[in-house]
């Protein structure tokens, strides 16, 4: 995944969910967040980021948020729609016969059901943005709805299907993503109950670049062994 038109710029204060103050080039810009989870460990003034010009000139901002440098860490991308966008360019190299995104199941839209064969996928797709001590940690908020994923994968696995939830890791020198059970220790148990059930844990590393990120997929392979 790419992205047109980057800049550098400081962070300098979120206004809300959605918008932030910045600098760029010695101008106060208010520009887009691309991720509305709290980021407080990254979000921080004076911090140096990456933002992409939009290319509609009709917006009320100029500008998308979309990375961050965190000191002893490096760059994290913090585009909510990056992961999707990433690991549907690394399913088409994975021999499936059909991929198949916002797929229903239960009462939930999974991110992903894929075939190959006779056999039948489901993959619920999360970004990492939060990192402590090398370790990557999710979510970085309390999360109704990624509960509610967990339950609806356990119960396609033990239907038959081959259910997965993949944690995309968004920067790099991390290789693996725990439950933040301190922030939301039901997402925790959602996640173990769903192990047990049989659904797959992937991490997959990204290599993050300021206009660019993909899936490392020597380095998934390597972490995940035989993915599918």
């Amino acid at each position: 995944m790419r992205y047109n038109n980057i800049c550098r710029g400081h962070f300098l204060k979120r206004l809300n969910r959605f918008t932030a103050r910045v600098e760029i080039d010695g101008l106060t810009e208010t520009v887009h967040v691309k991720n509305t989870g709290r980021l407080r460990e990254l979000l921080i003034p004076g911090a140096d980021i990456i933002l992409s010009r939009a290319d509609n000139t009709e917006r009320k901002t100029a500008y998308d948020l979309i990375a961050v440098y965190k000191p002893g860490l490096g760059l994290v991308n913090i585009d909510s729609q990056a992961p999707n966008h990433v690991v549907r360019e690394w399913l088409s190299k994975q021999k499936f016969t059909l991929i198949r995104p916002e797929y229903t199941y239960g009462s939930s839209r999974l991110d992903f059901y894929m075939e190959r064969g006779s056999e039948r996928y489901l993959m619920e797709v999360k970004g990492c943005t939060l990192e402590v001590d090398g370790t990557g940690y999710f979510p970085d908020a309390p999360t109704e709805r990624g509960i509610k994923h967990l339950h609806e994968l356990s119960e396609a696995s033990r239907e038959g299907c081959r259910a997965c939830i993949a944690f995309v890791i968004a920067m790099s020198g991390v290789d693996k993503v725990l439950p933040n059970i301190e922030t939301s220790p039901e997402f925790g148990e959602a996640l173990k109950e769903a192990e047990d059930a049989g659904v797959r844990v992937l991490y997959l590393p990204c290599i993050v670049e300021e206009d660019e990120i993909n899936i490392d997929a020597e380095k998934a392979e390597e972490i995940n062994g035989r993915i599918w």
